[in-house]
């Protein structure tokens, strides 16, 4: 008695013995042994921006470059390298714009305060402007009440009745 494979089961058996290969290469380790994961390479890529698109988080951009980014960072954390290592890597590789805010102390907290005091010298110069503003037309209303002489009324009247007249 002849036993014949047909070749589905051949395929059905061929696939079950690949499965276990499948899924150990699908995941990959770092250096300690633990698994990273996506979520790992996103909570990193999620603090960086793309290069190429304005003001899109590294984790939300699909193009090719943030793809490759992404690889990048998946390799490096195999490596062993700590998610301040690779944004520092990052940072020197590439400038302060994939980042969004200047690493350095002194560039970082000029640009964070910067936009406050641009708010308030224009609060203060607008306050500024209108109280003079205020006193400028102050000061017109006491200058016409202080020309209101009676001669002076008596020549517009004079004035007025010449041009009535004809």
């Amino acid at each position: 008695m002849t036993y014949r494979l047909n070749p589905m089961k051949i395929l059905l058996i061929l696939a079950l013995l690949m499965l276990p290969t499948m899924v150990m290469t699908a995941q990959t380790t770092d250096g300690d042994g633990t698994t990273v994961t996506d979520d790992d390479v996103n909570a990193v890529a999620k603090k960086l921006y793309c290069p190429v698109c304005e003001n899109i988080p590294l984790d939300a951009c699909g193009t090719a470059a943030c793809e490759d980014w992404r690889y990048e960072i998946e390799l490096q954390l195999e490596a062993g390298m700590s998610e301040s290592e690779i944004i520092d890597d990052f940072v020197y590789r590439f400038g302060d714009r994939v980042v969004g805010t200047p690493q350095s102390t002194a560039p970082r907290l000029l640009s964070l305060i910067t936009p406050w005091v641009a708010i308030a010298i224009g609060l203060f110069v607008s306050v500024q402007f209108w109280q003079n503003r205020r006193r400028s037309d102050d000061d017109a209303d006491v200058s016409v009440s202080n020309d209101d002489s009676d001669a002076n009324i008596a020549t517009y009247r004079d004035l007025l009745e010449s041009d009535v007249s004809g």
